[in-house]
């Protein structure tokens, strides 16, 4: 496995970081992959939290963050890559070596600096698990529409916060939630600590993919002055200071799909090279060709947007349309290529247990997650002044 972009769009150091992370998901998490049931949708917690922790140790966990911080100060443009390449792996623990959409922003550019100090520094390091309650059931791409409230007590100054949130990944197993509600009408985000009396797990729903996600349930949960994030100038920011954080991770989950349908295409063509029907090889006959040289001239596309997108980024001339672009196209082309890939396999692709199986379950998820298509659409049509 090595990287599959031409070297000509890539820089040298980013080539061999590249390198080093295939080499880590090779040596190390494919063997353990390897001990995994053929039906376990899900690796075990504890697994995760070991590979979460190992790649922090290795620098590629939360890379782009300040070495200072603990990250090992990469451009944005190296982290993408280092998502494209644990897609493309087909190893279905290279995702947990990665801060993904679900990683420590947007503590890094809002928090405080007692906030940076107890719940950042952490998350790089790989110590500490964090989920995020955002959707609500009458909020769901339209998610500042918010219901939950936090009302501050002026005699204490703490905030009680009340409300209920749905499809919050992580909830059963986070050391901490960043909530956001509405307070005096306004958009805010504020940090919820495991433990906290207020807080409660209600309904479990399992995914497609075997993820579960959770119901939050905010019952009065107290939580003091200085648990807003950026302090008392973040009361009302929370939409502002989650722009910049969305597009990221948008990004993110376009090089992910990326690396994915790559993966699902290299299934298909050694599928088509070594499967015989009616005296031939299946890659020799047109419709089967139709699938996989579609798919190719589709991921190609999408793999140049992701990373052109990413170098705005770097440069600080990025703007949501952008990330809305490259996640439309990527997000899209994968759940296309993977069930091309599928009908190239036949009944055999379609058995559980088998890597596209799974695939088709897990990427049917990218075109909702990080906002659906639908709302990447929308950011994209009021950018051509459409909205």
């Amino acid at each position: 496995m090595s990287s599959s972009y031409p070297s000509s769009v890539l820089e040298a150091g980013h080539r061999e970081l590249v390198a080093s992370f295939e080499t880590f998901i090779r040596k190390e998490l494919v063997p353990l992959a390897a001990d995994l049931p053929e039906d376990a949708d899900l690796p075990p917690a504890e697994l995760r939290d070991y590979v979460r922790r190992r790649s922090a140790a290795l620098g590629f966990y939360a890379g782009d963050y300040p070495e200072e911080l603990g990250g090992s100060g990469m451009p944005f443009t190296a982290v993408v890559l280092l998502h494209h390449a644990a897609g493309r792996s087909g190893c279905p623990l290279a995702p947990y070596a990665l801060a993904g959409s679900d990683g420590p922003s947007p503590l890094l550019r809002h928090g405080t600096e007692e906030q940076i100090e107890r719940y950042l520094k952490p998350l790089v390091r790989g110590e500490a698990v964090r989920c995020l309650a955002l959707t609500e059931p009458h909020a769901g791409s339209d998610a500042f529409q918010l219901t939950t409230t936090a009302v501050r007590d002026e005699a204490t100054g703490e905030w009680g916060l009340k409300g209920r949130k749905t499809f919050v990944s992580n909830a059963d197993r986070a050391d901490f939630t960043l909530v956001v509600a509405s307070a005096g009408g306004e958009p805010t985000a504020f940090v919820v600590e495991a433990g906290n009396p207020g807080l409660r797990i209600g309904q479990r729903y399992d995914g497609m993919s075997g993820e579960p996600l959770y119901e939050l349930l905010l019952e009065d949960a107290r939580v003091p002055e200085d648990a807003v994030i950026g302090g008392p100038d973040g009361v009302g920011s929370a939409l502002g200071n989650g722009m910049d954080s969305l597009s990221r991770g948008r990004l993110v989950v376009a090089a992910m799909c990326d690396g994915i349908a790559e993966y699902a295409l290299e299934q298909g063509i050694a599928y088509a090279r070594e499967r015989r029907a009616f005296g031939e090889r299946i890659g020799a006959y047109q419709h089967v060709q139709e699938h996989l040289v579609t798919s190719r001239a589709e991921i190609e596309a999408a793999k140049l947007l992701t990373l052109a997108c990413a170098r705005l980024v770097d440069d600080g001339t990025e703007a949501p349309e952008n990330a809305a672009l490259a996640k439309l196209t990527s997000s899209e082309t994968a759940v296309r290529v993977v069930d091309r890939a599928l009908q190239v396999h036949g009944a055999t692709g379609w058995v559980r247990g088998h890597p596209l199986e799974y695939l088709y379950r897990y990427v049917r998820s990218m075109t909702i997650i990080e906002g659906t298509s639908e709302i990447q659409k929308v950011i994209i049509a009021r950018s051509m002044g459409l909205g």
